[in-house]
């Protein structure tokens, strides 16, 4: 992989995956234009880079105001140029069942994870069609499977699913890309931010310790399915086991997800 005098711009950037997919593209030889809410965490990202010997700059985005994306994505192209690379990385999850969720909360859910990245990509596509560049759309194993307690973040990302597919279509003889990648359990502070997007440091993840891959080892294998262009990449191991049994054994996967750990 080289990404070298490529831009690659990453929303969600402050932390978790898109922090982590940061620092790789810099080792990749990219330059990285960092995006987020928390413009401290970008700062010191930023810093972090610049020490390395990397090029980064920090801008304000915020997934869930259309305006804040669209001036994010020109203040990029007027720094740099142009964009080569765009990870609509930024979301969060709602939690509850989904028979308690409120209007609100569905609203909010649907407007970041599903509106925001819709709305990332579609300001940065004139760009990226200019270099022939690469979108990638940052999804989840939850996708394709049961998600009791987190319904509403499984029913969004299985719309990022469905928007990836169909940008695989309209894209086509642009030369863009369109990468829609499916992690499974990766180390994130998504336990710890609650339905307002208040974050509590406090709270512990209910996902299984031993499943959980470092943020580092998701992001490496993430760059790399974003440099060769691949179109559906789903990992970790125990993500596309999961995904066989939905398919073949739906009745398994229902009695193991009903057994499993219910959010705080």
């Amino acid at each position: 992989m080289n990404f070298k005098n490529q831009i690659v711009w990453i929303t969600g950037a402050s932390s978790g995956i898109g922090r982590a997919m940061s620092l790789e593209f810099v080792k990749n030889g990219a330059t990285v234009a960092v995006s987020a809410r928390r413009m401290d965490e970008l700062d010191k990202l930023v810093l972090e880079i610049e020490s390395s010997g990397g090029k980064a700059k920090a801008f304000f985005c915020d997934i869930l105001d259309e305006v804040s994306i669209k001036n994010c994505v020109n203040q990029i192209v007027d720094t740099f140029g142009k964009l080569d690379v765009a990870v609509a990385n930024a979301g969060f999850g709602v939690f509850g069942k989904m028979e308690d969720l409120t209007q609100e909360e569905w609203q909010r859910q649907l407007q970041g994870n599903v509106i925001g990245l819709a709305l990332t990509a579609k300001y940065a596509l004139p760009h990226l069609k200019q270099t022939k560049g690469r979108l990638a759309l940052v999804g989840s194993v939850g996708a394709y499977l049961p998600n009791p307690y987190v319904g509403a973040y499984g029913a969004s990302k299985a719309a990022v699913n469905s928007i990836g597919l169909t940008f695989q279509v309209e894209l086509q003889d642009t030369g863009v890309s369109c990468t829609t990648l499916h992690p499974g359990f990766v180390k994130s502070e998504i336990a710890r931010i609650d339905n307002e997007g208040v974050w509590h440091p406090e709270r512990k993840d209910p996902r299984p310790e031993k499943m959980m891959w470092p943020t580092e080892r998701a992001a490496q294998v993430m760059v790399k399915a974003i440099w060769y262009r691949k179109r559906n990449y789903i990992f970790t191991a125990h993500g596309k086991i999961f995904i066989g049994i939905q398919r073949w054994f739906p009745g398994v996967m229902r009695k193991m997800m009903a057994k499993g750990p219910k959010p705080s």
